[in-house]
């Protein structure tokens, strides 16, 4: 039976699609059904409506541009400075996924990362999410380490909002290199773990996360796709190389005991699915002779009212003075397993100098980013000659993509939507022009009062507007039927766009890793956030 999304979008049964290596052969990017055939009406009661694609696009005269963080004057904001943390070369103290949260039960960010090169887990506190303490525990007293895993590779730790056992408030999935296998952890405070449950065959540089919006967590597996004939004698097998499998479960420990998934081998049914690889947009200009781009890592999170995903591409082995050149760079998924990735640049690139904190092999971090008041918090994390560190990049919220308009008006139409809500509210910046908005029923027809010439006109550079109308109090009306939005923009830019049940402007959308103010795994409480 087919499963409706939040967004109106039906999942095509059976579910997960069943792909095969021979369907990433032609290494042209992820087909996306739901872009090509989007709903009739889209539902958009959950989350700030994102022009990331032109899944909620009608028409349009604006331009869309793509965004990139700005990093911490100060990075690394983490780094090696303990002696357990010195124990290995380079030192290490360094997100390799792991995982950074804002706990609201305690009013903290926290952070998980790994000590030493191929260490154990360890754990800090921090404020501001900028000036970071490690607190000393007493799993391993004296020290900061909650977990001593053996030659662990990567890591990624979970704070789950929405469980109802306190003792599972937190998930952890690791891959252990001195046994080439992956466990599973719950713990109720992030620091005392329990007991090593085996999961089903991994690889590392696997990951985690937790989908809101379908209520499972997916397994990140890490694969390395062949070309035919599919076995160990084409290696190097270019041009795929690493790629990802998926597997999803509602119960994060007990849905980890899949059976299957050999490296590099096909789909079979019950075996975690062939997902998705580096393409040919990864590699502009290359050869087949030519070393192609790989998706070293999937990171993902639940993000206002889509699905964020944080694709690590390889680019090279640099050479033995200088660790792999990776990139981090954005993808987005509607419905949590197919990724549109139109921006083919890096969001936090890397540095040129060797001294730099991120001269090599940046990697994403687990949670994705923090939302704190109108910024985004990314961290990520990089290398040099000498340490393995942690930074910090901002970017605006919602900061992915604006539609813009320069002195010439441009104008935007969504397609049909419907919401239960009553206040519109947009993230813009027209500081220096105008944004106005009007109301068309199915037919396109404008619907008085909501018309361009009863407007306000919105001049300001704000992540939370409100957008009215002289003589409507509010949305009421048109609430519950299908109508298109038009906005009108002059020298501006628009990043999203939603209707919310509350004056205050709360989206109801997913917040990430959280941030200081939200009190759960939504935004219903947006104006304590803006504090």
């Amino acid at each position: 039976m087919s499963e409706t999304l939040y967004n109106g979008i039906v999942l095509p049964a059976p579910w997960p699609p069943q792909r095969q290596m021979k369907d990433m052969q032609t290494l042209e990017p992820m087909a996306v059904p739901y872009l090509k055939n989007p709903p009739a009406v889209i539902p958009i009661d959950v989350g700030r409506q994102l022009f990331v694609d032109d899944f909620l696009i009608e028409s349009t005269t604006l331009q869309r541009k793509f965004h990139k963080a700005e990093y911490y004057r100060d990075n690394p904001v983490l780094r090696p400075d303990r002696r357990w943390e010195k124990a290995g070369r380079p030192a290490s103290a360094i997100a390799f996924s792991d995982g950074v949260f804002y706990d609201p039960q305690d009013k903290l960010f926290k952070a998980w990362y790994m000590h030493a090169l191929q260490g154990g887990v360890c754990y800090a506190t921090s404020k501001d999410g900028i000036h970071w303490d490690k607190p000393a525990l007493d799993v391993r007293p004296g020290t900061n380490i909650v977990i001593l895993s053996g030659q662990r590779d990567s890591s990624t730790v979970w704070l789950d909002l929405e469980t109802k056992n306190p003792q599972q408030r937190f998930k952890l999935f690791q891959f252990h290199r001195d046994v080439w296998q992956s466990t599973v952890h719950t713990s109720p405070d992030g620091i005392h773990w329990s007991a090593d449950v085996w999961t089903g065959p991994a690889w590392d540089r696997s990951t985690i996360f937790f989908n809101p919006f379908r209520k499972v967590w997916v397994y990140s597996i890490r694969d390395y796709m062949f070309l035919p004939p599919w076995d160990y004698s084409c290696v190097p097998p270019k041009p795929i190389g690493r790629s990802r499998k998926y597997w999803e479960c509602k119960d994060f420990v007990a849905g980890a005991q899949w059976t299957g998934g050999k490296f590099g081998t096909d789909w079979k049914p019950g075996e975690p699915v062939t997902w998705c690889a580096a393409d040919r947009l990864d590699s502009p200009g290359a050869t087949e002779k030519d070393v192609k781009s790989e998706l070293y890592n999937l990171d993902a999170v639940g993000y206002e009212s889509l699905m964020l995903g944080l694709f690590s591409i390889w680019h090279s082995n640099a050479g033995k003075n200088r660790p792999k050149i990776n990139d981090i760079m954005l993808g987005f998924s509607r419905d949590g397993f197919h990724w549109d990735r139109p921006f083919r640049e890096a969001v936090m690139p890397l540095s040129d100098d060797p001294k730099a904190w991120n001269w090599a092999n940046s990697q994403s971090v687990g949670g994705g980013c923090l939302i704190v008041g109108d910024r985004l918090y990314f961290y990520a994390s990089g290398r040099n000659s000498t340490e393995d560190t942690t930074g910090l990049a901002f970017m605006r919220r919602d900061g992915f993509s604006s539609m813009e308009a320069g002195e010439n008006e441009g104008v935007l139409t969504t397609r049909p939507v419907v919401f239960k809500g009553r206040y519109l509210f947009v993230n813009v910046d027209s500081d220096n022009g105008s944004l106005t908005a009007e109301v068309l029923d199915k037919d396109g027809n404008v619907i008085a009062p909501y018309t361009k010439e009863n407007a306000v006109p919105v001049a300001a550079d704000k992540t939370l507007q409100a957008v009215t109308w002289k003589g409507a109090d509010d949305l009421s009306p048109v609430s519950g039927k299908p109508v298109r939005v038009r906005f009108h923009l002059k020298n501006s830019a628009l990043y999203a766009f939603w209707v919310s049940p509350e004056e205050s402007g709360s989206s109801h959308g997913y917040v990430a890793a959280g941030g200081p103010g939200f009190t759960g795994p939504t935004d219903t409480v947006v104006a304590d956030g803006y504090k």
